[in-house]
């Protein structure tokens, strides 16, 4: 069997884009590609040996796309092409059905697809047109399933500092004889939230966690809610003093979770947010990350 190491994958928006690989200490830093039209979202298959993320390309411009490449960065390809998806946000793998997850922010909608780009599907329908484009209550960022529970949740951000940020949840699939954008079982578990971007749960303890990039004392935090109860008190804040709060990557097994600001920061902390420190500071303007323990030798 071959040895596995443990890296961060984490995406820099600013200058020409671009894909890197960390150490967990934040040492060991490695370009894996560029050339990337504002990436934001980052997720790693280690079983299929590819690294995906989203480009928003140009907003409001109607040009997003998604690529990929191997894991040691060679192979790069295209699986939803400029348009496939308006600006694509945060990205997750569902590693139960082997498909792909995302928010569409100017889209107004949650999309998914298979790894190979296939079977591109809209879950959930905010909007229509350019008037509901204008209004940011519509605009879907992050995005985390729970085949247990049986539901993907997805935020709904709002306008810069306005309070009006949401985490919603519907079942995996649209109903039988519905609609993406006519679903009757989308629920909104949190309301009046800052600005909620990225999601991510912990299975082994069934919780939501988030990055919030709004005001403080409850924006530019890192909060966590128990699942099976979810909505019914209020999120747990359990770190604090980011600088535009993005990118969340949980590490269960070794009680952790990396995050990312867009000030160019990445923090490790405990998962209940003891220890937060920054590992590494000054990397541009940083959006997503991911975590994965990847065959030594990859990345290059």
């Amino acid at each position: 069997m071959k040895k596995l190491t443990e890296k961060l994958f984490v995406l820099e928006a600013s200058g020409d884009g671009r894909l890197f690989s960390f150490n967990p200490d934040g040492s060991g830093k490695t370009l894996i590609t560029a050339g990337c039209p504002i990436p934001d979202g980052v997720a790693v298959d280690v079983e299929g040996g590819h690294i995906y993320w989203t480009n928003m390309g140009r907003p409001p411009v109607n040009d997003g796309s998604i690529e990929r490449v191997d894991l040691d960065g060679g192979n790069r390809r295209t699986i939803v092409p400029s348009g496939g998806t308006y600006t694509p946000k945060q990205l997750h793998l569902d590693v139960v059905d082997r498909q792909l997850y995302w928010g569409d922010r100017e889209g107004m909608r949650v999309m998914r697809c298979n790894l190979d780009g296939s079977c591109l599907e809209v879950l959930v329908q905010t909007g229509q047109g350019d008037d509901d484009r204008r209004d940011e209550t519509n605009w879907c960022v992050g995005v985390a399933v729970d085949h247990v529970g049986g539901y993907v949740y997805w935020t709904q951000k709002g306008p810069s500092d306005a309070g009006l940020g949401r985490i919603l949840r519907a079942g995996i699939n649209v109903p039988a004889r519905e609609s993406a954008a006519r679903r009757s079982d989308i629920e909104v578990v949190f309301k009046d939230l800052p600005e909620p971007i990225d999601l991510e749960i912990d299975h082994t303890t069934r919780t939501l966690y988030w990055t919030d990039r709004g005001d403080p004392p409850l924006g530019n935090t890192v909060n966590r809610a128990a699942l099976d109860d979810i909505g019914s008190t209020a999120p747990e804040i359990v770190a604090t003093h980011l600088m535009e709060g993005i990118g969340i990557a949980l590490d269960p097994a070794h009680d952790r979770m990396f995050f990312t600001d867009l000030a160019g920061t990445i923090y490790v902390a405990g998962l209940d947010g003891s220890g937060q420190r920054p590992i590494r500071a000054l990397q541009g303007n940083l959006t997503g990350i991911a975590y994965a323990e990847v065959p030594a030798g990859d990345p290059a």
